[in-house]
């Protein structure tokens, strides 16, 4: 039992000296001695199976990463969500990634290019060197023989060619089809269908395929029978289809025209290992961008993700024109549920999470994210930083790195394994992964690329040294 008396005496030298305690004298000694006492200590890996990434800052580690190997076990989802401002390596990362996985024989990838330089997307280079042709869509080459992908096509099932029609029509207008208009436009589908067959492989009975034009023509010249099933005026069912005629005219004979107002063109390798769509000749910010999303979109659910046992990989570049389209994110929200049954790894590559969060699909958005149990975010501003943390539930001391992030770092958060990355670049990968015009031109510009890659790991090793320091000298 304590004395009273001794800590009532405590208490008041404590008063008016403050506390006292006993000190002892720090011990010098060097990491390599320290190391018996303090033993080292890192985060969980990701285990070694996959493909590899580089190494974690603070360890050292290699930095393994599958999200088919960590399905059911540490990620709930494959589906991966890259963030990050312009500069800072995420093509990089989304190259080497693809490059690496199609070592794999198992796996197949869809890439969605947006960007480009010279003419060709960004992607062009990799697509030459695997001896692939990139699916180039531009609206004026295909008047010209150009590549068309028909929303008819007959691989495409009934109920998927009259979602994709209605999908289109409300991307286009900015609104849901009201019930009158979705009618019009069933029975016209319908017609067409009766017309050359069904889209479930019968026999059609015209020698080609249906296409958009068949479509509108039944819009503006319904057939009496379509509007006796339903016993209404054959002149109402015409009135209620003409704002969708007006729509899909623009696919068949406005801006847009010759892409997919025709067959499917013939040659379309959906076999191969890498699947390249070009879309650098579209303007991003037209609603040509989103209208096309979602073409793209069903005709490869329809087309490309089959039961075959294929880890399938379905990359996206600039995704915000998905998630920004509240009709085109419900629609691939339907996609990505391929990824529990048929083993489907989407891919969103966004350059501010603040693009899709506070656009018109907020709630289709928050739903996507949810589904994506792996992102990595590159540097960003404090206040983007900020944003995307609360987002994304980051710990706070990533949160506060994200700004000081050099080129090729990143933070990985994997269902919640969360750790710093450098991502490392061979040299055999690196005139493929940084630009197309590394290959083709000589000089000062692939100089410049060259300082540039020496410059981030030159930055990438000091920050590593910066945190190998605090394990150094002095152990009290």
């Amino acid at each position: 039992m304590l004395d009273p008396l001794a800590s009532l005496t405590d208490a008041f030298t404590s008063f008016l000296f403050g506390k006292v305690e006993t000190t002892r004298l720090p011990v010098r000694t060097s990491t390599g001695q320290a190391q018996a006492v303090y033993l080292p200590t890192a985060a969980p890996g990701l285990g070694d199976s996959g493909v590899v990434i580089g190494r974690e800052v603070y360890s050292g580690k290699g930095y393994i990463y599958d999200p088919f190997q960590l399905y059911g076990q540490q990620l709930p989802a494959p589906h991966w969500l890259v963030l990050g401002e312009s500069g800072n390596g995420k093509s990089a990362l989304e190259k080497t990634y693809v490059l690496r996985q199609l070592r794999f024989r198992d796996r197949q990838v869809v890439v969605l290019d947006a960007q480009g330089e010279d003419g060709v997307g960004e992607w062009n280079l990799i697509a030459q060197q695997l001896g692939i042709t990139p699916i180039r869509l531009d609206p004026a080459a295909a008047l010209h023989g150009g590549i068309r992908l028909n929303p008819l096509d007959p691989a495409i099932t009934t109920t998927g060619q009259l979602a994709l029609l209605r999908t289109i029509i409300e991307v286009a207008t900015g609104r849901g089809l009201d019930e009158r208009a979705g009618f019009a436009l069933k029975v016209a589908h319908a017609a067409v269908l009766n017309a050359f067959g069904s889209a479930d492989g019968n026999e059609t009975v015209l020698d080609r395929q249906p296409v958009l034009t068949d479509i509108v023509e039944q819009l503006r010249h319904p057939e009496a029978e379509s509007a006796e099933t339903m016993n209404v005026d054959i002149d109402d069912v015409r009135a209620w289809g003409l704002d969708v005629a007006l729509v899909l005219d623009r696919l068949v004979d406005g801006d847009l025209r010759g892409m997919f107002d025709g067959p499917t063109t013939a040659g379309i390798d959906l076999d191969a290992p890498l699947i390249v769509f070009d879309l650098s000749h579209i303007d991003r910010n037209s609603i040509a961008m989103p209208i096309l999303m979602a073409i793209v979109g069903v005709w490869l659910e329809h087309t490309w993700i089959r039961p075959d046992r294929k880890k399938r990989i379905f990359l996206v570049e600039e995704a915000w024109h998905i998630i920004n389209s509240p009709f085109v994110a419900q629609l691939f929200q339907r996609l990505l549920k391929f990824g529990r049954r048929l083993g489907l790894s989407f891919v969103a590559v966004v350059h501010h999470l603040s693009d899709v969060v506070d656009g018109a699909a907020a709630r289709e958005a928050a739903a996507i994210l949810k589904m994506a149990s792996t992102r990595t975010i590159y540097a960003q501003k404090a206040d983007e930083a900020r944003a995307t943390g609360r987002v994304l539930g980051l710990p706070r001391w990533a949160v506060e790195i994200i700004p000081t992030l050099t080129p090729g770092i990143a933070v990985w958060d994997v269902n919640g394994n969360v750790q710093v990355v450098k991502h490392l670049v061979t040299d055999i990968e690196r005139p493929l992964v940084y630009t197309d015009r590394a290959m083709t031109e000589d000089g000062d510009f692939a100089r410049e690329l060259a300082a540039e890659a020496a410059a981030a790991e030159r930055a990438a090793a000091a920050l590593e040294a910066d945190a190998s320091s605090e394990s150094e000298s002095t152990v009290a």
